[in-house]
């Protein structure tokens, strides 16, 4: 099923997290087992089932934990794992300024204090043309927007990653302009399906997956879900965005899934499900990953071979 709201996987469907630890600490000794448990030791997360969830089989936590794009730990997609282990997340607060009524800094626990979580099975789909389905847990952008107070003049949500190179060896390097940059229009940052994700398999978020709080925008490509945020601003106009001031040939600011509009390097009609084997065959990519029924709404009457 590919839209609508179906029941929810049964939690059977998701490798256990100790069997994965203990396989990986077999694999790759203590070193590997300290950079997946990050430096987070809380209990495993108390969430409820959300409707919003798609019914497609999540992928392995080993898939989601070992293959990554977080290019301040490094370009290859088994640096962050290796070097993720680095990252401080506790304390952790977040900047949420602008135009809001009540700007000022937010630590962590301020932001998830009273939040009731949520496990959203999303299908993830990256701007490379692989896909993957991740067991999220958190809540929805909107309702810290709500909590913060969102002037009218506001119509826009930037993002900023955290800019720490003594942790986070990839912003050594001239790959892109740190700190990463990422942004929302208003009305898609206040979607239901936008979240603000503190974990994933019922656990706290891996380092190497955006600890302790990043976005999840799940009918965009991937890197528009910035992980590791320390800053939210709220705008009147458009902000700039890494990827787009990187290549902005190649990354619009929307970056819709569309499998009618080719990267100018490879065809996006297809992508690979990670963890399918090397010889599964292609997926056909769904428009907006799936969730058209959801926000098509939000684009009518715009040209979408703009929005890439």
């Amino acid at each position: 099923m590919q839209h609508g709201t179906p029941s929810p996987p049964t939690w059977a469907d998701v490798t256990p997290r100790a069997l994965f630890l203990s396989r990986r600490a077999l694999l790759g000794g203590a070193a590997a087992t300290l950079a997946l448990a990050g430096t987070q030791a809380r209990a495993g997360l108390t969430v409820r089932e959300s409707p919003l969830s798609t019914d497609e089989e999540p992928n392995s936590l080993q898939d989601f934990s070992t293959y990554n794009n977080f290019y301040e730990f490094g370009t290859g997609k088994s640096d962050p794992q290796r070097h993720a282990h680095r990252l401080t997340t506790e304390p952790w607060s977040v900047m949420i300024d602008g135009l809001v009524e009540r700007p000022r800094e937010w630590s962590f626990d301020e932001i998830t204090d009273g939040v009731t979580l949520e496990e959203r099975i999303y299908r993830l789909r990256c701007v490379e043309a692989w896909s993957m389905v991740v067991p999220w847990v958190g809540f929805e952008l909107g309702a810290l927007l709500d909590r913060v107070g969102v002037l009218p003049e506001a119509r826009y949500v930037a993002f900023e990653t955290l800019y720490r190179p003594d942790e986070m060896p990839g912003q050594r390097t001239r790959v892109l302009d740190w700190p990463y940059r990422e942004g929302l229009r208003l009305d898609e940052a206040r979607h239901p399906l936008t979240i603000l994700a503190t974990g994933a398999y019922r656990e706290p978020l891996l380092n190497q997956n955006g600890a302790p709080i990043r976005l999840v925008v799940p009918w965009k490509y991937g890197f528009k879900s910035i992980k590791s945020i320390v800053r939210i601003t709220l705008t009147e106009d458009e902000p700039h965005t890494s990827w787009n001031m990187s290549a902005p040939q190649e990354y619009g600011f929307y970056a819709n899934v569309n499998p009618d509009v080719d990267h100018p390097r490879w065809s996006q009609a297809s992508e690979r499900r990670v963890g399918a084997g090397l010889f599964a065959p292609r997926q056909p990519t769904l428009m907006f990953n799936g969730y058209g029924d959801q926000v098509a709404h939000l684009y009518e009457g715009m040209d979408l071979t703009e929005l890439y």
